[in-house]
């Protein structure tokens, strides 16, 4: 182990309660600055950026350094505004203590209980020094009392020193084992008081005037004195918990080293945007204080420090053997569309919005394939006017924010195995996960239970990255899943054709799948408040409450005044606070603080508002991908488990299988029977969607069920279809992707949609389509190749000929793609050349893209072969379902059907030169 006497050190406070002057007094305390910066004079050392000068606030997080009490201490000065939250929140990590502080003048908010309850989460020690205490009325009796009212009786008035006998009582109290030691020496060790403090069973309490100085010397040497020196392990690891930009637009990487040492030059492994290991090499390690920084060549132990030369680290990661990745509480909860001017470029602006995002991760930044518009997520208004104001300086760009729409959630009632499998023709990837619901505010975390001969440590581990490095949806309306595990519990991979990316493909099926059999809940985000107001108003609050779907808790009333708690959606909440300070004359007062998600009040009219279609969602599909006949064959979400390579022994609740239960061998046959129809496992199932009630069934029991389930299914199918008969192995899969699927499970619109399916099916007119990658395919000739080199257009022109002559004789319907992608201001263009149709790709949008999007399309009613010999797209359209067909080979094909035609019509013509002849023998004779 390492001992270090690094102490890294974060102030906390709500807005406006003297954070940031508490910190230029701490400065100025130790003598690392000549004279005490403040926020209303914008000199403050730590607010380096104009716009917190300008706004007065501090906005983001930044570190100083300085020397005290034999401590080097890294201080971190956090922002206070709520809508900054996320950013403060990530700083927690890596502290050793923390200073809370509160103003003498405002008391305990709804703000500092959030403070509070972060601290807790994050277990960071903490010390509590009151400011202000310099203004009129502020009385430290009355806000001790108040203290240990709202947090526990371990917050401990330390103003007169931890000798006077009064306090070190107090202290005592704070242990049973130390008290009864204290009632007998009646001694207390720093040793003593250091233990309570770092298992937080002890808050030491100041109270002072950060602007005056009084009482900053005493808070910093109470710091040092009673926070240990911290022990790392040998081995190198890290924690990141900011992305941020340097003077020059470098980007850095700011973490704490949790172990070892980190050096310039060493190398280190983490995962690339494609989820693949990537090495990166240290350049530079960098020291700020303030708006500056040294450069040095080690970073012990316990050192905060900001690192160039980890391109692609996200916020939260862990480095080395220090792994996984951290799950924030606070969350934005405004999904808003950005507004663009009408010269602006939306690909560029997406662009610009996903650099930010790198330092807010909470932005979440997202685009709508099909209408092009661009949605953040956002803590509040000043939040989106620093936004503006960033794209504005960095970018040259001017945008604007529609209206906030509640971001919701979704999670599972019970917990149940996901199994994903993609096996393209030489590829090769089995997953098992074990999704379990976790509890209110647990978030989403993952964790590794799979035996390593089963699966080796590598795969496993990048399984790990690839549930990570996403945000799974959900499937009633495609909201981001929270409040569960996700374990790792099995696998499978070839020696051969197993690649990283195959993983990433079988992991995200995984998840959807296990998401697709659970019951589901969708959840919204709820506000605790707090509403003081006068006596006579109380009725007209909670009418108003009432209508909100608000809990409301029993009125407090002290003389004309009167106090009601309770929680609420935030969708219902509006601007209520105005309104309450209207119809109160302004003695009204509402605090409101975000409490966490709970299930939505009104599910099932979001839920039909969305009109979400998990099947129909090609980013986030729920089928796995078999190989058959050397193609990838999808499979149905509710008919993977029984073709999958890997048993984990789970079961759901009443499934048989083969050689289970009673020991009858029909029961693995009747379950197939059954599954092979309502693709579901052997239940009962009543309720609506995603309510749920399991029935233990006995065997003749489930025989009877099994028999009346084929029979009215098959009199449900010829009602609909008509006698059962001879179908293609396309219309097998769509029917098993899109009707087979038991309706009142998570599908409440079965009947319609099946309707639809068998009426598209009916309409279209080809059954094949075949997709050419233009400029792929034309280089992939030698001819066409030696033609382009000369003239493009001459090339193009010929190999939509060729293609032409092609079309006229082949089945499938082709459709040909050209990239426009730099074309400025492109449109996507369509055109029929003769017989042939062809496409031209709209700006920023290659062939690749539009491949992908229409196979992806195409593929559920279709048979569809792409032309294309980009490896990486070929990989990517055998995942949606398609049949890759290499450039050369198309080629091939080509040719060989050019010489069809060719001897086709030389017998043709000695055909009818025959007949001439003939005739003509005739006529003579």
């Amino acid at each position: 182990m390492i001992d270090s006497n690094i102490l890294n050190l974060g102030i906390l406070a709500h807005v406006d309660a003297g954070k940031t002057t508490l910190s230029e007094s701490l400065l100025y305390t130790t003598g690392t600055i000549r004279k005490a910066g403040r926020v209303d004079h914008g000199d403050a050392f730590l607010d380096t950026f104009d716009i917190e000068k300008k706004r007065g606030i501090t906005i983001f997080s930044k570190q100083a350094r300085m020397e005290a009490f034999g401590r080097e201490i890294t201080l971190l000065d956090t922002p206070g505004h709520v809508d900054f939250s996320p950013e403060m929140e990530r700083t927690l990590g890596v502290l050793d203590a923390a200073i809370l502080v509160i103003s003498a003048a405002d008391g305990v908010g709804a703000q500092v209980r959030t403070l509070w309850k972060l601290l807790e989460h994050y277990g960071v020690p903490a010390f509590i020094f009151v400011n202000k205490m310099d203004q009129p009325g502020a009385d430290m009796e009355r806000l001790e009392a108040e203290l240990r009212d709202e947090f526990g009786s371990n917050l401990v008035n330390v103003q007169k020193g931890t000798d006077d006998p009064e306090v070190a009582e107090n202290i005592a109290v704070c242990d049973d084992e130390l008290m009864e030691r204290y009632l007998e020496t009646e001694e207390l060790t720093d040793e003593d008081i250091s233990r309570l403090v770092a298992a937080r069973r002890l808050f030491p309490m100041l109270f002072g005037s950060a602007l005056k100085m009084e009482g900053v010397e005493e808070l910093l040497s109470m710091v040092c004195r009673y926070i240990p020196a911290g022990r790392y392990p040998d081995e190198f690891g890290a924690r990141v918990y900011k992305i941020m930009r340097g003077e020059e637009g470098e980007r850095l990487a700011l973490l704490k080293v949790t172990g070892g040492s980190l050096n310039v030059r060493d190398s280190i492994t983490t995962a690339d945007n494609e989820g693949n290991p990537f090495e990166s090499k240290i350049a530079e390690i960098r020291l700020y204080s303030g708006g500056k920084y040294k450069l040095v060549t080690t970073a012990p132990a316990g050192t905060v420090c900001a690192v160039l030369g980890l391109p692609y680290v996200r916020a939260g990661e862990g480095l080395g053997g220090d792994l996984g990745k951290v799950t924030e509480l606070i969350e934005p909860i405004l999904n808003c569309r950005i507004i663009l001017t009408d010269d602006a470029d939306p690909y560029k602006v997406w662009q610009y919005l996903t650099l930010l995002q790198e330092e807010e991760p909470g932005l979440s930044v997202s685009r709508m394939e099909d209408s092009g518009d661009i949605y953040v997520r956002v803590m509040g208004t000043v939040q989106k006017e620093i936004i503006k104001n960033l794209m504005n300086e960095r970018y040259g760009v001017a945008i604007d924010f529609g209206e906030g729409q509640i971001v919701y959630k979704e999670t599972i009632d019970a917990p149940v195995e996901g199994v994903g499998h993609f096996e393209p023709l030489r590829h090769y990837a089995e997953v098992h996960l074990m999704l379990e619901p976790t509890g209110p505010g647990s978030g989403l975390s993952f964790a590794m239970d799979c035996p390593r001969d089963l699966l080796a440590l590598n795969w496993q581990r990048l399984i790990m990255t690839h549930l990570a490095e996403k945000k799974h949806r959900g499937v009633l309306t495609g909201a981001e899943i929270t409040d569960m595990r996700i374990t790792v519990i099995g696998g499978k991979a070839h020696l051969k054709h197993t690649e990283g990316g195959d993983f990433r493909q079988a992991t995200y099926r995984a998840v959807r799948q296990g998401l697709m059999m659970a019951g589901s809940i969708l959840l919204e985000p709820y506000y605790r408040y707090e509403i003081d107001l006068p006596r006579n108003n109380l009725g007209r609050a909670m009418s108003d409450l009432q209508q909100m779907y608000a809990t409301i808790s029993s009125p407090v009333i002290e003389g004309d005044r009167a106090s009601i708690t309770g929680s609420l959606p935030a969708a219902c909440l509006g601007d209520y606070a105005e309104t309450l300070r209207g119809y109160t004359s302004g003695e009204g007062r509402m605090e409101c603080q975000l409490s966490g998600y709970e299930p939505c009040h009104n599910a099932e009219e979001i839920i039909r508002d969305k009109g979400y279609d998990p099947e129909l969602d090609e980013a986030n599909p729920c089928y796995s991908v078999f190989c058959s006949h050397g193609a990838g064959t999808p499979i149905p979400w509710n008919m993977v488990r029984s073709m999958m390579h890997v048993d984990t022994g789970w079961r759901p609740a009443g499934e048989i299988r083969d050689g289970e239960g009673t020991g009858d061998d029909a029961h693995g046959g009747d379950n197939a029977i059954l599954s092979e129809y309502t693709g579901s496992d052997i239940r009962s199932f009543t309720g609506s969607a995603g309510e749920r009630i399991e029935e233990e069934l006995t065997f003749s029991e489930r025989r009877k069920r099994i028999d009346a389930a084929n029979d009215e299914l098959k009199a449900i199918f010829e009602r609909t279809y008509g006698p059962i008969k001879e179908r293609s192995r396309q219309e097998d899969r769509v029917v098993n992707v899109a009707e087979r699927k038991e309706p009142g499970i998570s599908d409440p619109k079965y009947a319609a949609k099946a309707e639809e399916a068998r009426r598209r099916r009916q309409g279209r007119k080809a059954d094949s389509y075949l997709l050419i990658d233009g400029y792929n395919v034309l280089f992939a000739s030698p001819e066409l190749k030696a033609l382009a080199e000369r003239d493009i257009n001459g090339a193009r022109d010929k190999l939509m000929d060729i293609l032409s002559n092609y079309q006229g004789y082949c089945r499938e319907t082709l459709i040909l793609v050209f990239d426009a992608y730099k074309v400025k201001g492109g449109q996507e263009h369509v055109y029929h050349y003769h017989n042939l149709c062809v496409i031209y790709t709209k700006e920023a949008e290659t062939a690749d893209q539009y491949i992908e999007k229409a196979s992806g399309r195409l593929q559920h009613e279709y048979n569809v072969t792409v032309a294309s010999s980009d490896s990486i797209e070929q990989v990517i359209i055998m995942g949606k379902g398609a049949v890759r067909l290499p450039a050369a080979d198309f080629w091939k094909l080509v040719s060989d059907t050019e010489q069809t035609i060719r001897d086709e019509h030389l017998i043709k013509n000695e055909t009818r030169l025959h007949n001439y002849v003939i005739k003509e023998g005739d006529l003579e004779s």
